[in-house]
C-alpha cells in the first residue's frame, strides 16, 4: 500500500516515513489515542514536519485511509475484485461464495493493518462512510446483482430481495474478516476450516 501511496501523491521520504509510522501507531492505539509528537518520534522527523504536510492529525487520517484505502487501491481493487470473482465461471453458488471470501481473505491478510485503521475509524468519520458507499455502488452492486439474479434462476438460492441476500452475504463475510485480521489477529486462527465454516454458514441460510 505505501508503494501505491507513494506513486499517486509522490510522497517524499520523510512522508513516507510519517505516513508508515501512523500506521503502525494508529492500528496499535487508535487514532484518538496517538498523538502527533509520538508519530514525529516513530518516524524521526519534527512534529512541525508532519503538520509542513499535514494541517492537521485528521488530515493524516485521510492520508492514509482516503487516497491510499479508498482514493486508490479500493477503486483498483473492486475492478480487479470484479474481473477475478464475478466474470468467471463457478459450478454452483457455493463455489461462488468461497471465491469472494478467500478473495477478500487474501487482500486483508496482506493489508490488515490499514483495514484496522479504516474499520476502527469508520463510525466515526462520515468521509470515510460516504466515499465507502459510493465505491461500492459504483464498482460492485450492479455486479452483486446479476449474480445473484442468475443463482436465484438456476433455483440454487432463496428467492429473498437481492437487498436481503446481499446483507446477508456481506455481514458474514466482513465479520469473519474483521474478527479475524482486527479483533482477535493473534488467536490460534485454522483458517481453512474458518472459511469452510463461514461457506457452509451462509449456504445453510440462504441455499435451498
Amino acid at each position: 500500500m505505501l508503494d501505491l501511496t507513494e506513486k499517486e501523491t509522490k510522497m517524499s521520504d520523510k512522508q513516507r516515513r510519517i505516513v508508515a509510522a501512523s500506521i503502525e501507531l494508529f492500528a496499535e492505539k487508535g487514532y484518538a489515542g496517538t498523538s502527533t509528537n509520538e508519530i514525529a518520534k516513530k518516524a524521526g522527523v519534527a512534529e512541525g514536519t508532519i503538520f509542513r504536510h499535514y494541517k492537521t492529525k485528521k488530515d493524516l487520517l485521510m492520508a492514509i485511509t482516503m487516497p491510499t484505502l479508498i482514493g486508490g487501491v479500493i477503486p483498483f481493487l473492486a475492478q480487479s475484485f470484479v474481473k477475478e470473482v464475478f466474470e468467471s465461471e463457478y459450478p454452483d453458488f457455493q463455489s461462488f461464495i468461497r471465491e469472494i471470501i478467500v478473495n477478500r481473505f487474501d487482500f486483508a491478510k496482506e493489508n490488515g493493518k490499514v483495514i484496522k485503521i479504516y474499520f476502527m475509524e469508520l463510525f466515526y468519520h462520515d468521509e470515510l462512510r460516504v466515499q465507502f458507499s459510493e465505491i461500492f455502488m459504483t464498482h460492485v452492486k450492479g455486479q452483486f446483482d446479476q449474480m445473484i439474479d442468475y443463482y436465484k434462476e438456476r433455483g440454487e438460492i432463496v428467492d429473498m430481495p437481492n437487498s436481503t441476500i446481499m446483507r446477508a452475504l456481506i455481514t458474514n463475510i466482513v465479520g469473519f474478516m474483521l474478527t479475524r485480521f482486527v479483533v482477535m489477529p493473534e488467536a490460534d486462527w485454522n483458517d481453512p476450516k474458518e472459511i469452510d465454516d463461514t461457506v457452509n454458514y451462509i449456504m445453510h441460510g440462504l441455499g435451498k
